[in-house]
């Protein structure tokens, strides 16, 4: 009887131990060792994802990855999202990407443009946690800290090449990057069925801000007037 209380006594203290070594400070964060873009370029659909405050895309989120002409790498991306709590739209941007320390390829600065008069444009952290490159991807931000270091207000996404799924044993890799940015248990998962591409052509929404998604007013072209209201709008 002594045996099999040591073995759990030993496996909970192992994982008392896990528990306190994993740091939320966002600065203590790893990513992806020796980042390499083009081989992390192509097609991606997002299978989780924790969401910010503000609004978010909610399904159907794709990105697709290219290289330039100077080596930076540039994206496209689209998934749908519900504008005044009725309006469900197919959001399409454009981002591009820059490694601001050379010794860490895997922590890029995304800047973002607004391609209509009431979305704004701007910049966001743009982290590859962990990548394998042929099928999966975690990217994490934080977009304000506390004063601890900790993330206020971040978000983070799960890609995978193929949009039906991961298999058991990345699935397990995941989970472990999940913990170690102290997300475990916060993601959700994002549906992918198409239906992006099969929504009715209907205007374009690009980027993190919307003006007034809260109390829209239109105006005589049909663009929304008034208040500012945030929304988070990335891949």
């Amino acid at each position: 009887m002594e045996y099999p209380t040591l073995a759990l006594l030993l496996a909970l203290l192992a994982c008392v131990e896990r528990c306190f070594s994993v740091s939320c400070v966002v600065d203590s964060f790893m990513v992806k060792q020796d980042f390499d873009p083009k081989r992390y370029a192509g097609k991606w659909y997002a299978l989780q994802k924790k969401d910010p405050e503000g609004l978010f895309l909610q399904d159907n989120i794709s990105a697709e990855y290219t290289i330039d002409d100077d080596g930076a790498m540039i994206a496209s991306s689209k998934g749908r999202v519900t504008l005044f709590g009725f309006w469900v739209v197919c959001a399409d941007m454009a981002a591009q990407y820059s490694v601001p320390d050379p010794n860490t390829p895997g922590k890029m600065f995304m800047n973002y443009q607004g391609l209509a008069s009431y979305l704004s444009s701007g910049g966001d952290n743009y982290w590859i946690i962990d990548t394998d490159y042929d099928n999966y991807a975690i990217t994490y931000a934080c977009r304000t800290l506390k004063e601890d270091g900790t993330c206020d207000d971040g978000y983070a996404l799960v890609f995978s090449r193929n949009p039906r799924g991961l298999p058991p044993a990345i699935q397990r890799i995941v989970r472990q990057k999940q913990e170690e940015i102290c997300m475990a248990g916060q993601f959700e998962p994002v549906l992918q069925s198409g239906k992006c591409s099969d929504l009715t052509e209907l205007p374009q929404y690009t980027q993190h801000s919307i003006k007034n998604s809260q109390n829209p007013h239109l105006n005589h072209s049909g663009t929304p007037e008034g208040p500012e209201s945030t929304a988070m709008l990335v891949p």
